[in-house]
């Protein structure tokens, strides 16, 4: 027999249909709170990120001096920017070069310190950790005052040198020397902090694929690029973001080591930018100097983005 179903009784209430937690005057309900605990880090962020950022644009299109009344010049930074300050283009070309050592040895030392801190394991890994994280949380003005006492023609680094027989450079008076010093110095400075990220993420690499890894028969080098690299390569991706965006804001190091010199073979793009807007009183051209870092920055980590699907891998 065909089964039959019974009618429901008459007059009986239908069960109350469930709105989904996705949409429907629930989700309007509940824009309010999040929007009130939202508030004060958006207003902040308005305030002093988004406010000042505008105020810069505008500012760059002036002759806008620390006293007395602006001028509107239109595009006029820019010209002599791109065609007639020859230290602009200097400066770039020393912020590039800054950037990509820096860069390359920071991620390449930062990786190597990392994988053996991994294997040498213990209280004294975590030892190293906080050892080499120490220059980080450090104020940057003394340390760079530090490096320039070690690095004077009479300093400690010459001194050492010269108890072996060897004739110290002029560290901070040649200009290969002096960009060297530079990049040494920012490595003691910020290298500490690419040390815990990537730490961390071979912290998360599961134990049994190393171990799989060994049984197999693979060495330490053979099990680093065909095992952890590649299972690394997302937090490797990050720290060159992050390492790319600091090396191209780089301000303190040339400022308190070289003072951009000698001449202006350490002249970086922010020090240039400090030096019209603070000690040339050109504020304009400060702000339109600004926004080529700004927009340069934005076209590398762009590039970078657009390219991360060749190496980086993702668990899916």
């Amino acid at each position: 027999m065909a089964a039959t179903v019974a009618p429901a009784p008459t007059g009986a209430v239908p069960a109350p249909r469930t709105r989904s937690s996705t949409g429907g005057p629930g989700r309007r309900r509940g824009g309010w709170p999040a929007a009130l605990y939202l508030s004060p880090g958006m207003l902040g962020f308005a305030v002093f990120i988004v406010v000042p950022l505008l105020v810069s644009l505008v500012i760059s299109f002036y002759d806008w001096p620390l006293f007395g009344a602006p001028e509107f010049v239109g595009l006029d930074n820019y010209r002599y920017m791109l065609a007639g300050d020859p230290a602009f283009w200097l400066s770039l070309r020393n912020t590039l070069i800054f950037a990509v050592l820096y860069t390359a040895v920071n991620l390449m030392v930062a990786l190597g310190l990392s994988y053996w801190l991994m294997n040498l394991g213990g209280r004294w890994a975590a030892f190293f950790r906080v050892l080499f994280f120490i220059p980080v949380v450090t104020p940057m003005i003394g340390n760079a005052l530090i490096f320039r006492l070690m690095l004077n023609d009479d300093g400690v680094i010459n001194q050492m040198l010269a108890a072996l027989g060897i004739p110290g450079p002029q560290w901070l008076n040649t200009p290969g020397w002096a960009m060297l010093s530079l990049v040494m110095m920012s490595l003691w400075q910020g290298m500490g902090y690419n040390i815990i990220v990537l730490g961390a993420g071979i912290a998360g690499i599961s134990p049994s694929v190393l171990e799989a890894s060994r049984i197999d028969g693979a060495g330490p080098v053979n099990r680093f690029f065909r095992v952890v690299f590649p299972m690394l390569s997302p937090t490797i991706f990050f720290c060159t973001i992050m390492t790319v965006i600091g090396a191209f804001k780089v301000f303190a190091q040339p400022y308190a080591l070289t003072e951009g010199g000698p001449g202006n073979a350490t002249n970086t793009l922010v020090l240039h930018l400090y030096r019209n807007g603070f000690s040339f009183d050109r504020l304009g051209y400060a702000s339109a100097l600004a926004w080529v870092l700004f927009v340069l920055v934005m076209l590398i980590t762009a590039l970078q983005f657009s390219q991360q699907k060749r190496w980086v891998s993702y668990d899916s």
